[in-house]
C-alpha cells in the first residue's frame, strides 16, 4: 500500500472541492479555481471534509498513480488555502532586480536588462534589490516560473554569481593556480 496514497486529505474551511465524472476535480476558494483531470482508474471519494484516494487493484500502473494522485490533489487544496512561494537570491556585483508595473526587471551583467512578465495567477515581490519572492496558488506554475527566472543567470561555481534559490547551496570550485614552470 502506498504510504502517501492512503493518507486522507482534510479540506479546510473556505475551500470547495467538486469531484465530477471521469475524475475531473475542481477546487475553488477566494484565491481562485484549479481544475485537473486525474486518471479514470483511480477512485477519489469525498466524505464530508475528508478526501481519500484508492486504487482499483495492485497493478504496477495503479500503484504508481496512487501516491501521485493524492499528492497532486493535496497540492491543489493547500495552494488555494495557504498558497506557495519560492524565494530567489540575486548574487553578484551590479546584479539587482526591481519591479516596473507587472514586469520583473533584472540587471544580470548583460549589456541589456532582462524583463519578464508574470504569468496568470503568479505574483512577484522584490523586497530588496537582491531578493525575489514568487507567490501563487498553483505549485507547478510557481516552480516553473521560479526556474525560468533562475535560468536567466544560473549560479556559477567559481564566484557564486547568479540567481539561486534561497535554500540552495552552491558548491564553490577552486580557480586556476599559477602556471607550473620548468
Amino acid at each position: 500500500m502506498s504510504r502517501i496514497g492512503k493518507m486522507p486529505i482534510t479540506v479546510p474551511a473556505g475551500v470547495d472541492v467538486d469531484i465530477a465524472e471521469n475524475n475531473v476535480v475542481t477546487v475553488k476558494s477566494s484565491k481562485g479555481t484549479l481544475t485537473r483531470t486525474f486518471h479514470s482508474g483511480m477512485i477519489i471519494k469525498q466524505d464530508g471534509n475528508t478526501i481519500t484516494v484508492e486504487r482499483p487493484n495492485d497493478e504496477h500502473l495503479y500503484k504508481s498513480l496512487h501516491g501521485l494522485t493524492r499528492s497532486l490533489l493535496s497540492n491543489m487544496i493547500v495552494g488555494l488555502d495557504k498558497g506557495f512561494a519560492k524565494e530567489l537570491e540575486v548574487n553578484g556585483v551590479g546584479y539587482r532586480a526591481a519591479m516596473e508595473g507587472k514586469q520583473l526587471v533584472m540587471n544580470l551583467g548583460f549589456s541589456h536588462q532582462v524583463k519578464m512578465e508574470a504569468p496568470e495567477g503568479i505574483e512577484i515581490e522584490v523586497p530588496s534589490p537582491n531578493k525575489i519572492v514568487i507567490k501563487g496558488y498553483d505549485k507547478q506554475a510557481v516552480g516553473q516560473f521560479a526556474a525560468e527566472v533562475r535560468g536567466k543567470r544560473p549560479p556559477e561555481p567559481y564566484k557564486g554569481k547568479g540567481i539561486k534559490y534561497a535554500n540552495e547551496v552552491i558548491r564553490h570550485k577552486e580557480g586556476k593556480t599559477g602556471a607550473a614552470k620548468k
